[in-house]
């Protein structure tokens, strides 16, 4: 049998770290702040500033019915810039990814700790559990990165009237979704160098080891047996009478 829970402690920690970045990507789906946007005219968004994220852009305004004010955005708006359509795309393959990754990881991690026989999946499981979390780390980190590059840029939104925000902001400021999201991006890719540098992973473990055929104590195991020094000659498996018994009974 061959045991391999000391050798996957590292593959352990990576478990526990892609399932912390998963939440992280999540939340960081969920929020608003990816762009901070600082407006001139307060008439309207008294707070001067307006969040506008991937699914969602908000302010706040003592003006309006309303004091947080969001208006959703969508996939098929055709005022959006490319970046945030395929952020929303991206980062949901990136939930679906690491959802998966974290179920596939388990296994994996419940292969090298508990089970000690049919070991012949182990690789690929593994292989598909760092697959999947670099796969995730990538899906999150493009669309951050993209939509980053454009408030460097202080890239402009077309909004519509209705939305009440300004095409241009005075200047805008990266978000802390989007540090957020970066830090949970890393620490998924990490997880996933992890599962995939697991070294026993790459060995053959699918033959088993070959069965004890020695005694501890007496050497090799044998078969025996004994020889039948009366036996009759015809084959006859019954023995023949002792005669010492004939001779007690004849005295």
């Amino acid at each position: 049998m061959i045991y391999l829970a000391h050798t996957a402690h590292q593959q352990f920690l990576g478990l526990m770290a892609g399932f912390v970045a998963w939440i992280l990507i999540m939340a960081t789906a969920g929020l608003n702040e990816w762009r901070l946007w600082q407006v001139e005219d307060v008439s309207v968004i008294t707070s001067g500033v307006a969040w506008v994220g991937i699914w969602r852009a908000c302010f706040y305004s003592q003006v309006l019915p309303q004091f947080e004010n969001c208006q959703s955005l969508s996939v098929s708006d055709d005022f959006l810039p490319t970046e945030i359509p395929v952020a929303q795309v991206l980062v949901m393959l990136a939930v679906i990814c690491g959802l998966a990754g974290n179920i596939i990881a388990a296994l994996a991690m419940r292969m090298a700790y508990f089970s000690v026989e049919n070991r012949g999946s182990i690789r690929l499981m593994f292989l598909l559990a760092g697959t999947l979390y670099v796969l995730t780390g990538t899906f999150s980190l493009v669309p951050l990165v993209w939509n980053m590059s454009s408030v460097l840029n202080n890239s402009t939104i077309d909004f519509p009237p209705e939305y009440l925000l300004p095409a241009a902001p005075v200047k805008q400021h990266i978000g802390s979704a989007i540090a957020l999201g970066i830090f949970a991006s890393t620490l998924m890719l990490i997880s996933g160098f992890l599962f995939l540098s697991y070294r026993y992973a790459w060995q053959a473990l699918s033959s088993e080891a070959p069965r004890e055929t020695r005694d501890p104590l007496h050497g090799p195991w044998t078969e025996t047996t004994l020889a039948q020094k009366n036996a009759l000659p015809n084959g006859d498996s019954h023995g023949m009478d002792n005669p010492a018994f004939h001779s007690e009974e004849a005295s």
